[in-house]
């Protein structure tokens, strides 16, 4: 063989050697971006939860504790009647909105496993960290929330003068 061939084949050899493909790093910074994204939202959602469940057991340990100390204490009069119905109306009015929440974070949760939580279900952005940390069941970005919010208020006062 020729020196020249031997160039030849060399060269080819090295073109033929596998190389590192450079789009491979990205792919993994991207990857382990969004797991440690995908990690702190997670840790978001359970301390949010954690917090919305220590709530709903106060009030409940509250009204069970009052409801104990009505029957301890004299018959009320309709005045005092009704301020407790009026004080047991807001509380199950309070459990309610903050069961409502812990059921948004439990489907935040079931979302976030299935890999589309943090992504508006309008325009497929990416939800800011800010709004979810706000409010961490968000569906939608602030600007497509924003849209249906405004359309929900021309329906209503479409409703309003028919």
């Amino acid at each position: 063989m020729t020196t020249k061939s031997k160039t030849q084949q060399a060269a080819k050899a090295k073109t033929k050697s596998p190389r590192p493909s450079k789009a491979a790093k990205p792919a993994q910074t991207k990857t382990t971006t969004s797991s440690i994204r995908t990690d702190a939202l997670r840790r978001m959602l359970l301390e949010r939860r954690q917090e919305v469940m220590k709530e709903i057991e106060e009030l409940i340990g509250h009204r069970l504790s009052d409801d104990a100390q009505q029957r301890v204490d004299s018959v009320p009069d309709v005045g005092d009647q009704a301020l407790l119905d009026s004080q047991r109306g807001r509380d199950i009015s309070i459990l309610e909105m903050r069961n409502r929440m812990r059921q948004s974070i439990d489907e935040a949760l079931v979302r976030l496993d299935e890999g589309n939580y943090g992504i508006c279900s309008d325009c497929g952005v990416e939800i800011s960290e800010k709004r979810l940390k706000a409010v961490p069941f968000a569906r939608r970005c602030v600007a497509c929330q924003s849209k249906e919010e405004l359309l929900e208020k021309i329906e209503q006062e479409e409703e309003q003068t028919s």
